[in-house]
């Protein structure tokens, strides 16, 4: 199926049924009139193309939402000018919804939730009225003389989430205005991504000047952990709280949290949680204690982010789980003016405190390097980085697009780049793309710009280590997580990649422990991430574990689950549990066979003497050949 991302506008007249009934020559006469002479020359002049009609109805689709919200203004303006002679119970008047979304391509007509979404916007307008889709206003912000009512998130039929609802205000005396939400200005947002380097290099330096871990008294342990403490000072990062109800500066939070977790990272003395477990928590209300057990982490940080007016409100803390003590605090309320002041006062006398330290200050230095001076740039990353952690096709398609701004604005802008390609890899891993190849092509592209701009860090790396595997590569993929790897030595993604690579490839005992370390810094990981553990246990000759590991998922959907399950079963002579696998991998592929398997994972890079391994396991399971 052909697929496009595409501005949808959908219109629909008032009271159509009751007009036809009263006078239904002449209704449809004025309407096709209405049609011809005015709505489809002003919509081809906005470069819209009319997808279909449907009685009353229209469905059209524009290259840019501002093209499609143009042609709505303009198309009610001429709508109630041609209408002003008309008795006021006899006007037409049109319901407008405007959405900007992926659809399904079928010769001339286009589907999906899309097109579902911008139908539903058209019943929820006023007579005469436009309303827009929260994606669509992100695009449109700023961008056109209009004001917009924020209505809240709609639940409509037939679309599984709730609906940003925007109305857009055509009234000349509202230009500019955003009712029903606080906008943050470009200044607030310019603060809000450069306080995160604030929090970063004050809570380096407190995590260094207090050292709470050197003290001569034990701490208080904390019972019933989930996992034990690892050797070095552990943290986790709980989501920043938004105390300011906008929805819209949530991203700021989430952004915020999102740095310091990824600069915290990069310490090799420290143990960090990824920001997929942290983000568990969002939204609930929990004790420091209690995640401090789950995760087994010693240190946990908390904050909360609030606007007011034209400043900004920060509050850190970083807590001890076992006891609740708080190890350090800082508010930081500041006016949006001082702000690079401010940044180059508290950098300077962290670095004071940290003093001779040379390992220290050097990795100070690198946290507090800016990956870009364009905080308008970084501003585009983030709203990339909302849509990015939807998980969808369309969302995936948004959040490209908002990076490709990033990386317009500034094109030295390493991390933007990176994320374009993790976007492209994106579409292989949802099954989004169009052409696998072209795909892939696009990632290995922006993957090497962007270790070409920045080969001090991993980002680069990571991509382009995930191209290689898709390439069936593995050799150059391990490579390329090594070297991420020695960037970032608690990035989940990183070290599932290069401990599964490792253990395929022929050096399981090396790649487990990899891969347990990216599951520790990864407690709340998914099924797919416990399939990939329980195959490099397979592969370490570690049966049992592997079997415990795997039957841990509950969707069971892939062939690859019931072979490694069936040849772990095997080589601990459970034949029969073996067989019933094997007979469960045949329902989801009956043409499954042992020598197709080997050789395909064979050209994936699997190693001779894993795949003999695997292939004796197999046949033990019963698997044809």
């Amino acid at each position: 199926m052909e697929r496009r991302l595409t501005a949808i506008l959908a219109a629909d007249v008032v009271d159509y049924s009751r007009l036809m009934g009263e006078d239904e020559t002449g209704t449809l006469k004025r309407l096709t009139s209405l049609r011809q002479k005015l709505l489809e020359p002003l919509i081809g002049k906005h470069r819209g193309r009319v997808v279909k009609l449907m009685g009353d109805g229209f469905l059209v689709e524009f290259p840019s939402v501002v093209d499609a919200v143009e042609c709505a203004v303009a198309w009610q303006q001429v709508v109630a000018e041609n209408e002003a002679h008309q008795p006021e119970d006899s006007r037409f008047l049109f319901r407008i919804g405007i959405n900007i979304g992926d659809v399904i391509v079928e010769g001339e007509d286009i589907h999906g939730d899309g097109v579902n979404v911008a139908s539903r916007l058209e019943s929820l307008a006023d007579p005469a009225g436009i309303c827009i889709s929260g994606p669509a206003f992100d695009q449109l912000r700023n961008k056109l003389g209009l004001g917009y009512e924020f209505l809240g998130e709609q639940q409509v039929k037939n679309i599984q989430h709730a609906v940003r609802v925007y109305r857009v205000l055509t009234d000349p005396a509202e230009p500019g205005q955003i009712i029903g939400e606080d906008a943050p200005s470009n200044s607030i947002r310019k603060w809000a991504v450069a306080i995160a380097a604030v929090v970063l290099v004050v809570l380096a330096g407190a995590l260094t000047w207090y050292g709470p871990w050197k003290r001569d008294v034990a701490l208080v342990s904390i019972e019933g952990l989930a996992y034990p403490l690892p050797d070095r000072p552990s943290i986790a990062v709980l989501p920043f709280s938004n105390l300011s109800d906008d929805p819209n500066q949530e991203y700021f939070a989430d952004g915020i949290t999102n740095d310091v977790i990824t600069s915290l990272s990069k310490f090799r003395t420290l143990f960090v949680i990824a920001s997929n477990s942290s983000f568990h928590y969002k939204g609930k209300s929990v004790k420091v204690q209690d995640v401090g057990r789950e995760l087994g982490v010693r240190y946990v940080l908390e904050g909360s982010v609030q606007r007011t007016g034209d400043k900004l409100r920060i509050n850190a803390q970083l807590v001890e789980a076992a006891t609740g003590h708080h190890v350090w605090a800082e508010n930081y309320d500041r006016g949006a003016q001082d702000l690079f002041a401010v940044q180059k006062e508290i950098t300077r006398n962290i670095v004071g405190i940290i003093g001779s330290s040379v390992l220290l200050k050097a990795e100070i230095d690198r946290l507090t390097r800016a990956p870009t001076e364009s905080l308008e740039a970084y501003d585009f990353y983030l709203r990339g980085e909302l849509h990015s952690g939807r998980e969808t096709k369309e969302d995936n398609l948004l959040a490209r697009q908002f990076y490709e701004k990033s990386f317009q604005i500034d094109p030295d802008y390493a991390l933007a780049v990176a994320a374009i390609s993790q976007s492209y890899l994106a579409e292989i891993w949802g099954s989004w793309f169009v052409s696998r190849e072209q795909s892939l092509q696009q990632a290995e592209r922006f993957a090497l710009r962007s270790i070409e701009l920045d080969d001090a860090q991993p980002w680069g790396y990571r991509s382009l280590g995930y191209v290689h595997q898709f390439q069936g590569e593995i050799e150059q993929a391990i490579a390329m997580w090594e070297k991420a790897y020695a960037l970032n030595p608690n990035d989940f993604f990183t070290m599932r990649g290069l401990g599964y690579g490792l253990a395929y490839t022929g050096d399981p005992q090396k790649g487990l422990p990899i891969m347990e370390e990216a599951m520790r810094v990864n407690p709340h990981h998914g099924e797919g991430q416990l399939r990939t553990l329980g195959q490099v246990y397979f592969l370490a000759r570690r049966y049992q574990e592997a079997v415990d590991t795997l039957q841990k998922i509950t969707r069971r959907h892939r062939t690859s689950f019931w072979l490694y399950l069936a040849a772990s079963y095997a080589q601990l002579d459970r034949i029969d549990d073996a067989q019933a696998a094997i007979t469960e991998a045949l329902k989801l592929k009956p043409e499954l066979s042992l020598d197709h398997e080997i050789k395909r994972r064979g050209k994936n890079g699997l190693s001779a003497e894993n795949a003999m391994h695997l292939r004796e396991a197999l046949v033990k399971a019963g698997l044809p050949e």
